[in-house]
């Protein structure tokens, strides 16, 4: 930019920004602003691009600087706006299309159901089968325990009072027991 248009274009800013501060003070946290964006966004290119928006709306006047906060903070809440309309924009736009399949030759969309596939749920049950039948292996003393505490998720007092043992003989014996069935 030659110094002819840089000096119109800081009288036009000085005029749209009431006179509050200048060009330079507000251009000086450019860099600040972009490691700001880029911190959120993820993207140069867009961090860039938002911060470009920001000096758009002090430059044009649809954001006047007041005084009652450092400049810092205010083009700091300009900039944290714009995200927001920029990610609100985003996620109005996206869709499946958008959406390309990992393999080459897939058609559809992969979406993860949140509950187990059925071949998981029949590992699911074997497993709790093959512990169950484990646990009935143990000797009588630790596998009351693991039944009460464990498996019926009893209280602690209410276990030791069933089976006649103190709190600590309680803990050895469920210590002793998962030890016994991680072999």
């Amino acid at each position: 930019m030659n110094r002819s248009a840089a000096t119109t274009f800081e009288s036009a800013f000085n005029t749209a920004a009431a006179g509050v501060v200048s060009l330079r003070e507000v251009v000086s946290h450019r860099g600040y602003l972009v490691r700001f964006a880029q911190r959120r966004l993820h993207d140069p290119a867009l961090a860039e691009d938002v911060v470009h928006d920001v000096f758009e709306a002090v430059i044009s006047g649809n954001a006047t600087f007041a005084g009652r906060a450092s400049l810092r903070s205010w083009l700091t809440a300009i900039l944290k706006n714009k995200i927001v309309d920029l990610v609100r924009s985003r996620v109005l736009t996206d869709s499946f299309e958008d959406i390309e399949g990992e393999d080459e030759g897939s058609s559809g969309y992969e979406i993860e159901c949140p509950q187990p596939r059925p071949d998981q749920l029949a590992e699911q049950r074997q497993f709790l089968a093959a512990t169950l039948s484990r646990i009935d292996a143990l000797p009588a003393s630790l596998r009351d325990v693991m039944r009460l505490r464990v498996i019926h998720e009893r209280p602690t007092d209410e276990v030791c009072a069933t089976l006649h043992i103190t709190e600590d003989n309680l803990f050895v014996r469920l210590h002793r027991a998962r030890r016994q069935l991680l072999c």
